[in-house]
């Protein structure tokens, strides 16, 4: 029992660490990186669809993102579509793809995008930090119903408290290489 909630504690952090990822890859450096297109969604025959689901997306330049819709006709919507997203992109249809070249950063709004880095890092650390008290509570649970003796809670929630410190960390360190890279001209 006390092993499931462990393994269970687990894979709720992995999954938050994946998220704080998924997230931070969204976020908009001075490099072209296909996964800034990831939110975009195009309207397709009336349906809101994903961009990668209509079109191949490739960064062949460390300054321009390549836009390549499978289906020809829906290569206006799929303009407008970023156009339209917060990201601040100017794309330019060529046709038969879009071209998006991507401006270096002001340096204000480096800084603002560090805060926004560190904003959801915090929050990924607050997740882990909700699973722990999670499982802390469940081990405690079982205990109180005498399904596990009070060393095994205690060393259990020991093994709880490592995993928190080892996905806080990780997290610390996908942070900081995201400011990194958010910073660097």
């Amino acid at each position: 029992m006390a092993t499931d909630v462990l393994r269970e504690t687990e894979d709720r952090m992995k999954k938050a660490e994946e998220a704080v990822s998924r997230e931070l890859s969204g976020i908009r450096t001075g490099k072209a990186n296909p996964a800034l297109l990831d939110p975009v969604k195009v309207d397709y025959y009336g349906a809101p669809t994903p961009l990668r689901q209509l079109a191949n997306v490739a960064a062949p330049e460390p300054r321009l993102i390549v836009v390549q819709p499978f289906d020809k006709r829906a290569i206006g919507e799929i303009e407008k579509a970023i156009h339209k997203s917060s990201l601040g992109l100017n794309p330019s249809n060529g046709g038969n793809l879009i071209r998006i070249p991507i401006p270096p950063l002001t340096e204000e709004r480096r800084r603002e995008l560090t805060k926004v880095v560190r904003k959801m890092g915090e929050g990924g650390k607050v997740a882990v930090r909700n699973i722990r008290r999670d499982a802390n509570d469940k081990l405690k649970k079982l205990e109180k119903d005498g399904d596990i003796t009070k060393d095994d809670s205690d060393k259990q929630i020991a093994k709880v408290q490592t995993l928190t410190d080892k996905y806080i960390q990780d997290i610390d360190k996908m942070i900081e290489r995201k400011e990194k890279e958010v910073m660097e001209v």
